[in-house]
């Protein structure tokens, strides 16, 4: 028994000394914006744990272009190279981020970080993630349709179109009837109308309905274009369109009116005046008709 007992302890003192001399470099998050908007600044970051490392290098590159390096034993540690699109910050720059000046449509692509170890283990790790530069538009969507037209009646064809001003990329477009996303069956054309020599691109978006009587609240129906890119720009549009017949009030009935099924009893009192003497009259000759 007591060799066995040696063996086991031999076992666990290696188990547990074993992981304290592995030396591992490991990556723990590449942080890269998905949209950015042209013109901003951008950080992008790099975070990783050396353990018992030592660094040699953290390298930078864009659709396997290198933009930036840093390496500690340099003098100086960080440099970067010249690349369309991308004006790296070397004063805000460090091992962990780096920051991209006023980013334009040529910044987009893919960003990939790699760390490399000093001897002797030279380990490397990286990653990728891909950022769109986008240009908004410069105004929301507009709202175009039969000129000279305000009003509709049930049965009618109406047809409009949804205009997105020039962006990059183009604007995702959707139309609203009444608050609710148009139907499956509702004729809708989208397409690309202009593209400029930037390669801003002008979207559209046709809407051909048919009215229904449902459509109508309170006389008229609101429609509602929406265009959106990424999670960076959201703007809508929306106009009226008016029932060509004016919805009438509902009647409210009067306290007075007499309901179908009463009684010549009941007509009696409900005509009556207010008086103690007259109310009591009437009481005797609404029994005695009772009792006819």
């Amino acid at each position: 028994m007591d060799w066995i007992l040696g063996i086991t302890l031999i076992a666990a003192i290696t188990l547990c000394e074993f992981p304290t001399n592995i030396n591992s470099l490991r990556l723990m998050a590449l942080l890269v914006p998905r949209h950015v908007v042209r013109g901003q600044n951008v950080r992008l970051e790099c975070n990783f744990e050396l353990d018992r490392e030592t660094l040699y290098s953290v390298k930078w590159y864009k659709d396997g272009n290198e933009i930036y390096r840093f390496v500690p034993r340099d003098k100086p540690p960080v440099v970067d190279f010249s690349l369309p699109g991308v004006t790296v910050d070397l004063h805000n720059s460090t091992e962990r981020s780096v920051v991209l000046n006023q980013v334009t449509l040529m910044s987009s692509g893919r960003y990939r970080c790699e760390v490399s170890a000093e001897a002797p283990s030279f380990q490397t790790v990286s990653d990728h993630a891909d950022m769109l530069v986008i240009a908004p538009p410069e105004e929301g969507p507009i709202i175009t349709g039969r000129p000279g037209r305000h009003r509709f009646r049930v049965g009618d064809v109406v047809r409009f179109n949804c205009t997105s001003a020039k962006s990059k990329p183009a604007a995702m477009l959707s139309w609203f009837i009444n608050g609710e996303p148009v139907d499956s069956h509702v004729k809708v054309v989208p397409h690309i109308t202009e593209v400029d020599n930037e390669g801003l691109e002008t979207a559209v978006l046709g809407l051909e309905y048919r009215l229904r009587a449902n459509n109508f609240k309170h006389g008229d129906m609101k429609i509602k274009c929406l265009a959106t890119i990424g999670n960076l720009y959201w703007k809508s549009n929306e106009q009226s369109i008016e029932s060509d017949k004016p919805v009438k009030a509902p009647v409210m009935e009067s306290r007075e009116t007499r309901a179908q099924g009463h009684t010549h009893a009941e007509h009696i009192l409900a005509s009556s005046g207010r008086s103690a003497v007259g109310s009591c009259f009437l009481l005797i000759a609404a029994a005695l008709l009772l009792l006819r």
